[in-house]
């Protein structure tokens, strides 16, 4: 099992990333598939066509978003951890996400950053 931690900012307001974060309906539209989100705890959640799935565990409104990724049968459950912190005019990212089997970890990365992080990046800051 592995770790990824990663910092990206995106020059939006804390408010503006955890709402694209964690409502479905603009979630649809930065990833472009329909999405099951919401920023309630014990949600189970389905991004890009269930490619990921997991449940919310933790929810800080602007400030923090844990959830554990379902990855099939692991030992230990797969957490994300997401703290939005102001940074200026700009919010900074703080991710964590443990448990990562290895053999998916190479893909998990770059679905991080190419997909995941860029296209919220991409979908505020063109907006």
């Amino acid at each position: 099992m592995k770790e990824f931690t990663y910092q990206f900012t995106i020059s939006a307001s804390q408010e503006e990333v955890y709402n694209a974060l964690t409502n479905s309906f603009q979630i649809e539209l930065w990833t472009g598939y329909p999405a099951t989100m919401d920023d309630k705890v014990g949600t189970i959640f389905s991004l890009w066509e269930g490619d990921i799935s997991g449940c919310n565990l933790e929810m800080v409104k602007d400030y923090k978003i844990v959830q554990e990724w379902f990855f099939g049968e692991t030992e230990h459950p797969s957490i994300v951890t997401m703290l939005l912190k102001k940074a200026g005019k700009d919010t900074r990212i703080e991710l964590t996400h443990t448990n990562i089997p290895a053999d998916a970890y190479d893909e998990i990365v770059e679905g991080w950053k190419e997909y995941y992080l860029d296209s919220v990046k991409n979908f505020l800051e063109f907006y």
